[in-house]
């Protein structure tokens, strides 16, 4: 399980809108002057993240909590948002390929439409995951 800590908001029924607290990934490493990542945060500015987590632990706003994801929700949602449009783009590619013949502008056509269907495909199913509470981020406990 990958967990964070945070500060619960705000209250919504069985849910609570934590603010992230923890630094992240970033600056914490020996690696940071090469790091495109910490470069681009460093460009940009630190942001205030927010979600929404079922509240098991009965936490109220004010207090600091650890947040936790199941390693399993984090890859499903990114192999649904990465990986999905991905093999979407090449399989309309190669769809076109082999209907049309070698032509650049139908193979690009049909990539791109491969590539939208698969995000159109991928982001149904992440919002049907979204209600489904094995994939949503829960409150463990007070911290």
């Amino acid at each position: 399980m990958i967990e964070e800590r945070g500060r619960v908001v705000a209250v919504e029924g069985r849910y609570a809108w934590i603010e992230a607290t923890g630094g992240g990934g970033c600056g914490a490493c020996a690696a940071r002057a090469g790091c495109g990542t910490a470069s681009l945060q460093a460009w940009l500015g630190r942001r205030r993240r927010r979600v929404r987590a079922l509240n098991r632990a009965g936490a109220r706003p004010g207090e600091e909590v650890i947040v936790g994801l199941e390693e399993g929700a984090l890859v499903r949602g990114s192999v649904l948002a990465y990986l999905v449009p991905l093999a979407g783009l090449l399989a309309g590619g190669l769809a076109a390929a082999l209907l049309v013949g070698p032509a650049d502008g139908p193979v690009a056509a049909g990539a791109l439409a491969g590539g939208v269907a698969g995000l159109a495909w991928g982001r149904a199913r992440l919002r049907r995951a979204a209600s489904d509470p094995r994939f949503q981020p829960v409150v463990l406990r007070r911290a």
